[in-house]
C-alpha cells in the first residue's frame, strides 16, 4: 500500500498533484497530474539530472522542446531529455490535463518545497531557487521565451 497521500499544489499557475514521488518509487521517478489554464506558458528552462515525459490526457499541449515543437491532443506523449531547454503552453481557451513522469526523482520535490494551496499565493522565490539549484534545474528565460534553435 502506498504512503504517499497525492498532494495537489498551485504552481506558477498550474495545478499539479503528485501521485508517485521518491517516496514510493525508491527514486526512480516522479508521476504528476497537471491541469493547466487556458492561455499559459511556463519559463524556458531545462532539468540536468532527470527528463520528463508529457502524456495528454485531455485538451490540447504545445512543447518546444530544443529545435522541436510538438502540438500533442489527448492519447499523444512527448519525451524531453535530460538537460533539453524546453517550455510547454496551453495556447488556446481551453485548459488541458496532462501526466508528467520525471526519471530518476526530482520534480516532485520542487512542487512539494514551493507549491502553494491557494492559486493567489505567491510562492517562496528563495526557496525556488534553492531547491532548483538541488535538484539540477535551470531558469534559462521568462515565459514567452522559445528555445534557441
Amino acid at each position: 500500500m502506498s504512503n504517499l497521500m497525492t498532494q495537489s499544489l498551485w504552481f506558477f499557475g498550474s495545478r499539479l498533484s503528485i501521485i508517485a514521488d521518491h517516496t514510493t518509487t525508491a527514486g526512480q521517478y516522479d508521476l504528476i497530474e497537471g491541469y493547466f489554464l487556458p492561455s499559459t506558458q511556463i519559463p524556458l528552462h531545462r532539468h540536468t539530472r532527470y527528463s520528463e515525459q508529457i502524456y495528454v490526457l485531455s485538451g490540447e499541449f504545445t512543447v518546444w522542446a530544443g529545435e522541436k515543437k510538438a502540438v500533442l491532443s489527448a492519447g499523444e506523449s512527448f519525451l524531453i531529455p535530460t538537460a533539453t531547454p524546453h517550455t510547454v503552453a496551453v495556447l488556446n481557451d481551453q485548459p488541458a490535463r496532462v501526466l508528467v513522469v520525471a526519471a530518476p526523482s526530482g520534480f516532485a520535490r520542487l512542487i512539494a518545497a514551493v507549491g502553494t494551496l491557494d492559486e493567489k499565493e505567491t510562492p517562496d522565490m528563495e526557496l525556488f531557487e534553492r531547491i532548483c539549484v538541488e535538484i539540477g534545474d535551470e531558469i534559462l528565460g521568462p515565459p514567452g521565451t522559445l528555445p534557441s534553435a
